[in-house]
């Protein structure tokens, strides 16, 4: 007879290769190959045909196949995404249509899974709300600190709502405090200057520039020559060693570091506010030291309608030798690697020779955070403040 101690697991395996094999029985012939097709799609119509053919074969699949379809969105274009997103549409749909919900179980799984690809888990979230619309309602006050932040996006509107609510029943105190715990919790912009209109007109203040991380105090060193748009590639003494206390000959002459301190509440940083008159065909440079707490992977993301370059500790990071795109909170990403202690960053800016009214800004805004756009402080800036630091005037 088979000893106890040997039965138990060689049942446990068993069950295993069951499971295994029942999953591999769930999903259609040429399944793996059909996710291939449908990933390999690109621009131009490239791998439509061969898609269409695959489509059929993934959607045909059902519900054991959910988590490699999602798995799989997290690798997948924009192009492939929408194929793959169709396919797990239809798939939920025929399970709702027979009256079926291991999908509902699935999917939960999935979303719980923090670790998953953040828009994956955003569409499994949405399948669930397809598929079990109450349970669904009740998973969003649990989204509200989630690393993914297109999952936040759900609680912060629930939490807003429950503020809402509380000031409309005349409850001022519960009301403030759900707006700044929304507050706290939002990372989209829109929201952001939502929840902070609501707080000004409550007499209440917020941290703007600290919530999300902006870099507010720079040594500035402008203007160097921009002429023909040549300034972009020129190399001028900040890009070979930072020498606060020297003096440089600028385009108009002689030129040295000043103070360039943000008061504006997104963080724009503006050379203009330097010179009594406006200047065009010009270069100018920021700099700051930030004073991380330990070593750790980062974000630096820019708003700026300029051509610029980014270099972090001497490190060209990325630029771009463009004009006038428009400018928006987190235009560009990069990420970096902070060392712990003093950290670089050198900004440098260029204007063109255009003098539409539409071009006279001579500015950025650039701040530090994680992936999840939640900032990172330098040490000798307040951390993560305490509940009464947004608070009443």
């Amino acid at each position: 007879m088979m000893p106890r101690r040997v039965f138990l697991p060689a049942i446990l395996i068993l069950t295993s290769v069951c499971l295994s094999l029942s999953a591999l029985r769930a999903a259609p012939d040429g399944f793996d190959q059909a996710l291939t097709t449908l990933l390999a799609v690109g621009p131009e119509a490239k791998g439509n045909a061969e898609a269409s053919s695959a489509w059929k074969v993934v959607a045909s699949a059902d519900s054991e196949s959910l988590i490699p379809l999602l798995e799989a969105m997290g690798e997948a274009n924009p192009l492939a995404l929408n194929w793959i997103r169709s396919a797990l549409e239809t798939i939920v749909d025929r399970d709702l249509a027979a009256g079926k919900s291991p999908s509902v179980d699935t999917l939960g799984g999935f979303l719980f899974e923090v670790t998953q690809n953040p828009r994956a888990r955003r569409f499994a979230f949405e399948l669930i709300q397809r598929s079990a619309p109450n349970a669904a309602e009740k998973l969003i006050p649990g989204l509200l600190n989630d690393p993914a932040v297109e999952l936040r996006r759900d609680a912060v509107a629930w939490l807003t709502k429950q503020a809402a609510e509380a000031k409309t029943a005349g409850d001022e105190a519960a009301a403030g405090l759900l707006y700044e715990q929304a507050i706290r919790s939002a990372r989209d912009v829109d929201q952001i200057k939502e929840l902070n209109a609501t707080l000004t007109k409550m007499g209440r203040t917020v941290d703007l520039p600290r919530h999300f991380g902006f870099l507010m105090e720079w040594k500035a060193l402008a203007p160097f020559d921009n002429t023909g748009r040549a300034g972009f590639d020129t190399v001028n003494p900040p890009e070979t060693g930072i020498q606060l206390d020297a003096k440089y000959p600028g385009k108009n002459g002689e030129i040295g570091w000043q103070d360039l301190v943000s008061s504006d509440p997104y963080g724009m940083v503006d050379f203009n506010k330097l010179f009594p008159d406006l200047i065009k065909e010009v270069t100018g440079y920021a700099y700051t030291e930030f004073d991380s707490a330990e070593t750790r992977p980062a974000e630096l993301r820019l708003g700026c309608k300029n051509a610029w370059k980014i270099w972090v500790n001497g490190k060209l990071i990325f630029g771009r030798d463009e004009y006038h795109r428009g400018a928006r909170v987190d235009q560009y990403r990069m990420p970096i690697d902070l060392q712990k202690g003093k950290n670089t960053i050198l900004v440098k800016l260029c204007q063109n020779e255009q003098k539409e009214t539409w071009t006279v800004e001579w500015q950025f805004q650039l701040r530090v955070c994680d992936s999840t756009g939640t900032a990172i402080l330098a040490r000798n800036r307040p951390p993560t403040p305490p509940l009464g630091a947004v608070a009443k005037k």
